[in-house]
């Protein structure tokens, strides 16, 4: 049954029930009404404050995600930098030193990375820090391997050069002479036959009979045949890089200006023409028309031992036949 309330008149000091208007039950009715949508928006912000929706929980996911692969590219990257250095080493130190090449200005391996407003910007990000090194670690890699990828470049035109300049430069004997014994007279200053006064002798003197063939001691082109006073009958060549040889005292020559030679071609026979005191081949090896010593162009054709040998004959001889 319904329970009603009751009060007590004061003045006839009877019973009366209490009867409700409209606007007191529209006043509790709201009060219910305001302490439910209270408590119903603690319980919300309680409940999603300690416990992510599904679409929070799959944003965390996919947030875990990928710091883990930015943090595997960082070490992969910190890997790659590594070898770079190591190619960097190398290229510098070893492959551009045994090729006469300068190395690379730091500068310019590294000039083009100091982004700083790009890298500025990148520090705003979500997870910045990472992102903004990570992003600096690519740039400064991505610089050096283009710059190292030209230095290749470089030093493989170098080699192809190098290898052309080793076909080139005088490096065998003119005659041959795997015994060393037609070795007459070495370069330095020597007893002049004719005259019997000291000068100096600008190449080396190899006795041989009348006939033997001479042979170019380099890749050259032919830059003169003819006749020289002192040197008779006399062949020039010209291998590039400054190098020239110069063969006289020829019986014949056996080519003509401007013809193209190779090392072991036949490019005369030995006579005893010009200042000459007997049958023998007088060898000259000229660097930018300065005359060095011969004997230091032989690494082709001799073992260490008979280099040994050579310079040790080329030092005793005292007397030229020319």
């Amino acid at each position: 049954m319904k329970k009603h309330k009751y009060r007590i008149n004061p003045e006839t000091l009877a019973l009366e029930r209490i009867e409700h208007g409209l606007i007191y039950w529209l006043k509790k009715s709201g009060g219910y009404l305001l302490g439910g949508i209270c408590l119903g928006a603690v319980f919300f912000f309680v409940y999603f404050m300690l416990f992510p929706s599904p679409r929070e929980k799959q944003l965390m996911q996919q947030k875990q995600e990928l710091e883990g692969q930015l943090s595997l590219l960082d070490k992969r990257v910190d890997q790659m930098q590594v070898v770079m250095n190591d190619l960097t080493q190398r290229d510098d130190n070893l492959y551009r030193v045994l090729l006469g090449a300068e190395p690379i200005p730091l500068s310019v391996r590294q000039g083009a990375t100091q982004r700083i407003q790009y890298y500025e910007r990148l520090s705003t990000m979500t997870n910045s820090q990472l992102a903004a090194d990570l992003a600096l670690k690519v740039d400064v890699l991505q610089k050096e391997l283009y710059v190292q990828a030209k230095s290749y470049e470089e030093v493989l035109d170098l080699t192809r050069q190098q290898e052309i300049r080793m076909e080139n430069i005088p490096a065998i004997q003119p005659v041959l002479n795997k015994d060393l014994k037609r070795l007459a007279s070495g370069f330095g200053v020597r007893t002049d036959p004719v005259y019997h006064t000291r000068r100096m002798h600008t190449g080396l003197d190899f006795s041989a009979p009348v006939g033997t063939e001479v042979y170019a001691t380099g890749n050259a082109s032919v830059v003169f045949v003819g006749w020289r006073q002192g040197y008779g009958n006399t062949v020039e060549l010209d291998h590039g890089y400054g190098y020239t040889t110069l063969y006289a005292h020829l019986y014949k020559a056996l080519v003509r200006v401007g013809q193209k030679v190779k090392r072991g071609d036949i490019i005369a026979l030995v006579g005893n023409t010009g200042k000459s005191v007997g049958p023998h081949l007088h060898y000259e090896v000229r660097i930018h028309q300065q005359p060095v010593d011969p004997k230091n162009y032989f690494f082709n054709d001799l073992s260490p031992e008979q280099y040994d040998e050579m310079v040790q004959l080329s030092n005793n001889y005292g007397q030229m036949l020319d």
